[in-house]
């Protein structure tokens, strides 16, 4: 990221919590108990120095973790076999795209009513989150490689898995990492759903009990933690393996 970048990120940054501190200074917030900055950065700083946003942090990745994994194996299979096969496609690629389209929050009652309140449950509600879209980038993927790759494949004797190896595959890596990113991102907010009705750890766990107690700086506290993860870990991980991957293969 270039300097300049990312002075103009925390120059806005400023701006934004400095109009915040003013609008709750001026008295606007009083009738909604809206927090202030400064008490934000306490709940957050308390909620570190216990120990409790730590645990939380730590049970999330560890759900998050398992069901990306799951997610993506699942999403790989899916998305090769209805690449693959022109009858699977054309019979559950249509129903592939409605269940991407379901939100994540609609799996929660399912898993709950299948799992109870149980870890289980949210890793349930994460793998539903990043599968489907996984699956239609590898689909999208194994279907976008060039024609003319494939015949010249032909042409010096590689077909049946040596074609899909060594031409399919590699042609679909651009594709493949954009459904990576993308199941993350959706495995993320996934994530939250399910913790918010969970009894188990977690950040979507700790979310609803501040909401319980009424504690609004806790809540807007962990809101920033979930936002600043995910964008954090979307430009620093799977946006500069996206930019690097197509660099390399020349669509940069």
């Amino acid at each position: 990221m270039k300097w300049n970048i990312l002075i103009k990120r925390i120059l806005f940054l400023v701006a934004v919590i400095g109009i915040w501190q003013l609008i709750f200074t001026s008295g606007l917030l009083e009738e909604i108990v809206f927090p202030s900055p400064i008490s934000v950065g306490e709940a957050l700083y308390n909620g570190f120095t216990r120990g409790d946003f730590f645990s939380a942090l730590g049970a999330s990745f560890k759900h998050l973790f398992i069901g990306l994994s799951m997610a993506i194996a699942f999403g790989t299979l899916l998305g090769v076999i209805l690449g693959k096969s022109k009858q699977a496609d054309e019979t559950a690629g249509m129903y592939l795209i409605a269940m991407q389209s379901i939100p994540s929050i609609v799996w929660v009652p399912l898993a709950i009513m299948l799992f109870g309140f149980s870890e289980f449950a949210v890793i349930f509600v994460v793998v539903l989150g990043g599968t489907f879209v996984m699956g239609l980038n590898v689909r999208t993927a194994i279907q976008s490689v060039p024609p003319q790759f494939k015949r010249a494949a032909r042409t010096m004797g590689t077909g049946g898995l040596r074609m899909f190896f060594r031409v399919e595959v590699p042609s679909s890596v651009p594709y493949f990492m954009t459904g990576l990113r993308l199941a993350w991102a959706f495995s993320w907010r996934a994530l939250m759903a399910g913790e918010l009705l969970s009894n188990g750890p977690g950040l979507g766990y700790s979310l609803a009990y501040a909401q319980d107690y009424a504690r609004m700086d806790q809540v807007v506290g962990i809101i920033v933690i979930i936002g600043v993860i995910g964008a954090i870990v979307d430009q620093f991980v799977f946006s500069k393996l996206e930019d690097n991957v197509r660099s390399r293969w020349g669509l940069a």
